[in-house]
């Protein structure tokens, strides 16, 4: 897998560049403005994913990802922000984003953001994006409540991922991630707490 992190902030963007290259990413290239990202995509072809911060030079609000994504071929590129609103997380995803982060995400949560939006998944923050998550079911997202209902229904990850059109290492992730939020020990008692909860 290879990511491009655009930030004009040193500190940030090697961060953020150490977190992915501790893990088995392939290749992470930084780079600090619009310009340079667009650059970059052009010159060593497209990346399977680009994180562009929101607010760097160049950007001019989500002008900016438009270029970013048509530079990168149309493929997955996220928003980074460490100081938008829900508003702007909106907005960036209606107009094209793979995925909206905040700078304050960990480690491990950017790491599996990253895996899914490469994978052709959306990816933001459930408790960023919705105030009232308990409503929708704790903290799990859209896709999680899909794929555990599949597991309440006694489907394989195959099968599931086959479904909902996913990839079935998508759904292996999706699987440790709603049990990790629910504490499910395993898919029997995910299914378990899902039919306690009324969620599947």
């Amino acid at each position: 897998m290879r990511i491009l992190v655009a930030d004009d902030h040193d500190l940030v963007r090697e961060t953020i560049a150490a977190f992915l290259d501790s893990a088995d990413i392939d290749e992470v290239q930084t780079v600090a403005t619009l310009d340079d990202a667009v650059h970059a995509a052009n010159s060593s072809g497209s990346f399977d994913l680009v994180l562009l911060d929101y607010n760097m030079p160049g950007m001019n609000g989500l002008e900016g990802l438009g270029r970013m994504r048509e530079a990168n071929d149309g493929r997955p590129v996220a928003i980074l922000s460490g100081s938008a609103t829900r508003d702007v997380a909106d907005a960036a995803l209606k107009s094209g984003a793979q995925g909206f982060i905040p700078k304050t995400l960990s480690a491990r949560s950017l790491l599996t953001a990253a895996r899914f939006m490469a994978a052709g998944e959306i990816y933001a923050p459930i408790d960023f994006m919705q105030k009232h998550g308990e409503e929708q079911g704790g903290s799990l997202t859209r896709r999680e409540l899909e794929v555990l209902r599949g597991i309440c229904e006694g489907k394989s990850n195959k099968e599931i991922a086959r479904d909902l059109e996913l990839q079935e290492v998508t759904v292996k992730l999706h699987v440790k991630t709603l049990s990790r939020k629910l504490e499910a020990r395993n898919r029997t008692h995910a299914a378990m707490i899902a039919r306690d909860r009324g969620l599947a």
